[in-house]
Order: structure tokens, then C-alpha cells, then sequence
């Protein structure tokens, strides 16, 4: 099957905030009285929803939580990240994204973002970095109900995809993930998606293990050989 589109995860895809997404959620524990344990943010954070994310951690050290304060607790998170990026002189963007974003834009592949962030962050920061018009659809946090491992939010992007354009009849079998954890692998796997491991969060050997490919950088990424692999394929 050719290649038709590349969906990208977004935090530790687009942007290198994961050590800012652990501060403040470290920071809203200590609120909360419990003192942050640093393998939590990996098993319970890493690719997932604040909503997922702040669930688990807070069942795992026995407080339940109900549906409004929850809310309360993910809507503080993101006045604070949202603070952060704003002080900063420049976004963390990963080197060569525009780039690559560039050369899918040329070869005419549909660009999406599969991501566990809120709509309302991914769009100013893409915004900002002039990166918006790149990307004919975003599936964020409120489009889904479950969280990465499971793979909704990746069949909802080829649906959504496919009503944007219903010439390009989108299935699985013609889209590309880029992702940087392993839930995210797991979840693009699962839709049917092949996944290209980035080496921004864990070891290229871990990473290697579960996609289908995997590269160290994003500016590693090789689009004309990524086409030609679909092509063979095909």
C-alpha cells in the first residue's frame, strides 16, 4: 500500500516538553500532600493523557478522585504549562521538524497529530511555530475517551482524514506513526499502523524491540526511503 499519511505524536515528537510535563505534575502531587515518586511519571505519565496519567497515579497511592476535581487537576496542570512555553524566548522544538513536515507537504502525504495533550496547547504552540497549516487534523485529548496504549485515537485520525478528503480512501495500512514511547507504539500497532520508534525518550535498542523502525533522531527520519519501504510493500 503507498504511503498517504504520517501521523505524529506530539509531546516528545513535536515538542521536547516532557521534563516540564513531570515537574508539574511532581508539583501537583506535592499539592496534593504525596511526594512524587519519579518512576510514576514513566509507568503511569509517559505518552498518555494528563487525564489518564493523573487517574492512575492517584488511584495507585489509594485516593479516588471524582470526575470534577479531576478536571480541576488537568486544568491547573495546563494554566502552568501554558505559563512555562509563554516564558520561554523560543519553543523546544525537536531539530528538523519543519523540515520533514516540509518534505511530507511536498510529496503530497497527509499530516495529522495523534497526542494524550489538549487541543487548546497543541494548537498555540503550533500556532506560534508557525507549524498549524501543516497538519489537515488534530486528535487530541477531548476527541477520545480511552488513552494511548488503546488505538482510538489513531482510527478516529484516519477517519477524520478520510472526511477531509474522501478522494484519499485512507486505511491503516497506508499511514506511518511517529512516535517516542511505548504506549504510543503499542497504540499505532494495534491500529494497524506502522510506527517509527524516535530515540527522544528511551534507548534506540528499546525501541527498536517494538517498531517497526527506529531512528535516534526525527531529523534521522529518511522520507524517500520511508516511501520506498511502503512502495515494496505494496
Amino acid at each position: 500500500m503507498p504511503l498517504k499519511a504520517v501521523l505524529f505524536d506530539f509531546n516528545g515528537i513535536i515538542l521536547d516538553d516532557e521534563p516540564i510535563h513531570q515537574q508539574l505534575i511532581e508539583e501537583l502531587l506535592i499539592n496534593e500532600n504525596l511526594r512524587p515518586q519519579p518512576e510514576e511519571f514513566q509507568q503511569f505519565c509517559l505518552g498518555r493523557s494528563d487525564r489518564a496519567c493523573l487517574h492512575d497515579i492517584l488511584t495507585e497511592r489509594g485516593r479516588f478522585v471524582n470526575e470534577a476535581y479531576l478536571e480541576k487537576l488537568i486544568a491547573l496542570k495546563s494554566q502552568f504549562y501554558n505559563q512555562r512555553l509563554q516564558e520561554m524566548p523560543e519553543l523546544p522544538l525537536f531539530p528538523g521538524l519543519e523540515e520533514i513536515l516540509a518534505q511530507l507537504k511536498t510529496v503530497q502525504i497527509k499530516l495529522a497529530i495523534v497526542t494524550g495533550a489538549l487541543a487548546a496547547e497543541v494548537k498555540a504552540i503550533l500556532t506560534r511555530a508557525q507549524l498549524l497549516d501543516y497538519f489537515s487534523v488534530i486528535v487530541a485529548a477531548e476527541d477520545t475517551t480511552n488513552s494511548k496504549p488503546d488505538p482510538e485515537g489513531y482510527l478516529l485520525a484516519v477517519k477524520k482524514l478520510n472526511q477531509s478528503d474522501p478522494d484519499l480512501q485512507l486505511t491503516p495500512a497506508n499511514c506511518l506513526a511517529i512516535e517516542d514511547t511505548f504506549v504510543g507504539i503499542t497504540a499505532a500497532k494495534q491500529a494497524g499502523i506502522a510506527v517509527v520508534g524516535v530515540a527522544h525518550t528511551y534507548p534506540f535498542h528499546m525501541l527498536q524491540r517494538r517498531a517497526n523502525w527506529a531512528v535516534d533522531y526525527l531529523h534521522d527520519l529518511e522520507v524517500e526511503r520511508i516511501q520506498e519501504i511502503f512502495s515494496r510493500a505494496a
